[in-house]
C-alpha cells in the first residue's frame, strides 16, 4: 500500500514540475514540440531514476559511515554530470535525430534541479505513512524516483501537447510565446492540484 501511496503522491499530488516548481528549465524550454518533450522525459526519468539508486547507496554507505554528510551536494553533482554524460553517448548512437533535437537542453540535465533535487529529497525528507514519519528505504526510494521522473514525463508531453495545439490558433500578439505558455502552465498546475485530495 505504501509503494501505490508513494507513486500517486510524486505522479499526481506532488508533481516535481507543477507543485514543487523543479526542473521549469527544460519544462518551458523542451516542450515546443511533443516528440522532443517525450525524449527530454525519458532522459530524465533515465537520469532520474539511476542517480536516486547511486546517490542513496553513497549517502548511506560512503557519506554517513565516514561522517562527511557536509560533501553530499557535490558528491551527489558529480554522479548526475557522470551519468548524463553516459546518457549523452548513448544517445548520440542510438538516436542521433533525438540527439539533435534535445540539443542544448540534455546537457541541462546535469544541472536540472529536479534531478538533484529528488535525489537530496530522498535522504533528507521524512515522508508521513498512517501518521508515522518514515525515511525511505532503496526500494521505496527507487519507486519514488521513477513515480517522480513520470511525474516529470506526464507534465512535460501534456505542456508539449497544449503548446502545439496553441500554435495552430491565434492568440493576441500580446501573449504570443512565453506569456501564453506561462498562463497554460499556471492552469495545468491548477488542474493538477483537483489531486491534491487522493492521498
Amino acid at each position: 500500500m505504501e509503494y501505490i501511496i508513494i507513486i500517486i503522491s510524486a505522479i499526481f499530488v506532488n508533481n516535481i514540475l507543477l507543485s514543487q516548481f523543479l526542473g521549469c528549465c527544460p519544462f518551458l524550454g523542451v516542450s515546443n514540440k511533443l516528440s522532443t518533450a517525450v525524449g527530454m522525459s525519458g532522459a530524465v526519468c533515465f537520469v532520474i531514476t539511476l542517480s536516486t539508486l547511486v546517490t542513496y547507496l553513497l549517502q548511506y554507505y560512503v557519506l554517513v559511515p565516514l561522517h562527511i554528510e557536509f560533501m553530499q551536494t557535490v558528491a551527489f553533482i558529480l554522479v548526475i554530470a557522470a551519468l548524463v554524460q553516459m546518457v549523452e553517448i548513448v544517445l548520440k548512437k542510438v538516436s542521433p535525430s533525438l540527439y539533435q533535437a534535445l540539443g542544448i537542453f540534455l546537457p541541462l540535465i546535469t544541472t536540472n534541479c529536479a534531478v538533484l533535487g529528488v535525489a537530496l529529497i530522498v535522504v533528507t525528507k521524512e515522508f508521513t505513512f498512517g501518521g508515522e514519519p518514515h525515511m525511505l528505504n532503496l526500494a521505496e526510494s527507487i519507486v519514488y524516483a521513477f513515480a517522480t521522473s513520470v511525474g516529470f514525463g506526464v507534465a512535460m508531453i501534456l505542456f508539449a501537447g497544449l503548446r502545439e495545439q496553441l500554435a495552430l490558433n491565434k492568440v493576441p500578439k500580446a501573449f504570443q510565446g512565453t506569456p501564453i505558455a506561462l498562463i497554460t502552465a499556471s492552469i495545468l498546475a491548477l488542474a493538477f492540484m483537483g489531486f491534491s485530495g487522493l492521498v
